[in-house]
């Protein structure tokens, strides 16, 4: 393989994926603008990837193809090695910097808002939870500055009768409200 650089190569995940830090919306509606968010401990996509993949694959299915964008990661990997298979990885200068996007065997698609690693935990979490809402209105190249906004992070931790009161819902005056089931977990 003379000439070949490690763009090209294929390489192969030799350590224990780990526990990925991700948020996905939990209906697995397709009419999201993003199906949640990914918070990566580090820009080695060898290290962070196989983790996510195995956790898309119990959801979605299995993962045949990453699409990410070129920028934001330390190297850039064509083919992964992962657990008896190999995964197909493109990296793109027009994917937007905070996206990631699983393509699975049934050719249903995931994308992810993917957090920088460097992010505070206050405001990923907040552009987690954001991502990961069936409401949310926000591409992931503006959810960053979304969540920097001040007043924002208030809006988002809401409970989802909140903010449904807050989109022009309404919640039955509570004498007309259906009681919870009683001894049961919810």
């Amino acid at each position: 393989m003379k000439g070949a650089t490690a763009a090209h190569m294929s390489v192969a995940s030799v350590t224990r994926p780990s526990v990925p830090r991700l948020r996905l919306e939990p209906t697995g509606s397709r009419r999201v603008l993003l199906d949640g968010a990914w918070w990566p401990r580090s820009t080695d996509p060898v290290a962070e990837l196989p983790g996510l993949v195995l956790a898309i694959d119990k959801v979605r299915g299995p993962v045949t193809r990453l699409v990410l964008a070129a920028a934001g990661w330390e190297n850039h990997p064509r083919r992964l090695s992962m657990h008896g298979r190999v995964l197909r990885l493109g990296y793109f200068t027009s994917q937007p910097r905070g996206l990631l996007t699983a393509i699975c065997a049934n050719n249903e698609r995931v994308d992810l808002l993917v957090v920088a690693p460097e992010t505070a935990s206050g405001t990923s979490d907040t552009a987690m939870i954001l991502a990961a809402t069936i409401t949310n209105p926000v591409q992931a190249r503006r959810i960053r500055l979304a969540v920097s906004t001040p007043g924002f992070r208030g809006a988002v931790d809401t409970s989802p009768e909140e903010a449904w009161e807050t989109d022009g819902g309404r919640l039955a005056p509570a004498e007309h409200r259906v009681p919870e089931p009683v001894g049961r977990d919810r």
